[in-house]
């Protein structure tokens, strides 16, 4: 792996800066075509967008799932010494996700209405999320060979050119979202063409460096592995839950939202949705960038310094939390303006208040992620799944059960910040507990 060895600080913050500028740049993607959609099809079509976002979630997780297991595995073998094995877990990785992308398209094509209504498109919605899907869905292996590579080249030693990739795709996305929605007004197509070709042409950038053999990782010839497949999975798992989650909360989001207020409050979480989850990967970002690093050096076994990166992800985690929540709170008015035009009236007003009110989990959001993020660079991958699970799943959804039980539609609003609450308290014992059991 390639490091300055000058400053473990400045080392921790060369590898995840690129890491948080990437993960925004990939949530950008579909927020671009929210604003797009919003400001050139119609507010509709904006849920529509929404509504497909577990899908593009779901193509994300499953790309991290492996990316983060195999940075994981990659980067404890290159610790060790084992350069040839960690080539031959890189190609294989690869490999494999291209077989599994092309299965995952086929499957969504040939079940395209279910697919739709089961996302819980409405009758009004239902074309523009079966055109949206349909446009995604062949793009399924940019998604995940894209995600993947931008990994596994900051595992290379390269983090600043992966976050300059990823800009330059983000900034094809935008021209073509421009042209294809605006200027030759091709809708809900155009915004899913603009994206997932951009995908694409990333991957050619990616395949250039580790075809002309820039760094460490080079592409070899390999026998498959299940084995190996399995221990990718058991390190990726907690890092490709938090991602699923994300779509999945959407899921259950949209549903309580119909069932308890309208759809127009259902544009009011489009909007939060998309900020949501710029502060949820950009913690993501804090995690997964210092994880070659955590990696590296528990393969050399040096405890301290893992110790000393868990406290400076911690440290960082904090600072973004607190800046986004102020940037929210006091900027939630600008931000819903970007979506909604003053023609909106209440609408706008009532995505402002509710806006405000989802910010204050951000506060807490940071901790769990890094933590677990923590856990899964030293390979202890149960303590990992715990905490991914309850804020994904587990202490969400009980949240929103809860909070909608009690205050019925305006308890929505507040179950982001009770489950982070009681995931933060489950983080903190399994630290602890962990902490006492062994030196990691």
């Amino acid at each position: 792996m390639k490091l300055t060895g000058t400053s473990l600080k400045g080392d921790f913050l060369r590898f995840i800066i690129p890491s948080i500028a990437a993960q925004w740049v990939f949530t950008l993607y579909t927020m671009i075509d929210g604003i797009f959609v919003a400001r050139g099809v119609s507010e509709i079509a904006l849920t529509a967008v929404n509504l497909s976002f577990p899908f593009v979630s779901g193509l994300f997780s499953f790309s991290i799932l492996f990316a983060v297991g195999t940075s994981t595995v990659v980067a404890i073998l290159l610790g060790e010494g084992k350069k040839e094995r960690a080539d031959e877990v890189f190609t294989q990785n690869l490999a494999v996700l291209t077989v599994v992308s092309v299965i995952l398209t086929a499957a969504v094509l040939l079940h395209l209405d279910a697919f739709a209504r089961f996302l819980g498109a409405t009758e009004e919605s239902l074309p523009y999320v079966k055109e949206y899907v349909a446009t995604i869905a062949p793009f399924a292996f940019a998604f995940i060979l894209s995600y993947t590579f931008e990994i596994l080249i900051k595992t290379d030693g390269f983090p600043k050119k992966a976050t300059v990739i990823v800009i330059l795709g983000a900034v094809l996305n935008c021209i073509l979202d421009y042209l294809l929605v605006i200027v030759w007004r091709q809708g809900v197509f155009g915004a899913a063409f603009a994206t997932g070709i951009s995908q694409a042409v990333v991957i050619l950038f990616y395949l250039y460096h580790f075809g002309r053999k820039k760094g460490i990782l080079r592409f070899r010839r390999f026998r498959l592995d299940l084995r190996l497949i399995w221990r990718e999975c058991k390190n990726g798992l907690p890092s490709g839950v938090t991602e699923f989650s994300a779509g999945i909360i959407i899921f259950f989001f949209n549903q309580a939202i119909l069932k308890y207020l309208n759809e127009e409050a259902l544009v009011s979480y489009t909007i939060i949705s998309y900020v949501n989850s710029i502060v949820v990967m950009s913690m993501n970002g804090i995690a997964q960038g210092s994880q070659p690093l955590i990696s590296f050096y528990y393969g050399q076994r040096k405890e301290n310094v893992t110790k000393q990166l868990r406290r400076y992800g911690i440290v960082a985690a904090a600072v973004v939390s607190v800046i986004a929540f102020l940037v929210c709170w006091f900027g939630a008015d600008a931000i819903v303006s970007l979506f909604l035009s003053k023609d909106a009236g209440n609408l706008r007003e009532y995505s402002d208040q509710v806006f405000r009110i989802f910010s204050l989990s951000f506060l807490l959001v940071g901790y769990n992620v890094v933590i677990g993020g923590y856990f899964t660079a030293v390979e202890r991958p149960m303590e990992a799944i715990l905490i991914s699970m309850a804020r994904g799943f587990v202490t969400m959804l009980g949240s929103l059960w809860l909070m909608t039980a009690i205050w019925g539609g305006s308890g929505i609003w507040w179950a982001p910040l009770v489950s982070e609450a009681i995931c933060l308290a489950l983080t903190v014992v399994l630290l602890h507990r962990q902490s006492r059991k062994r030196r990691y």
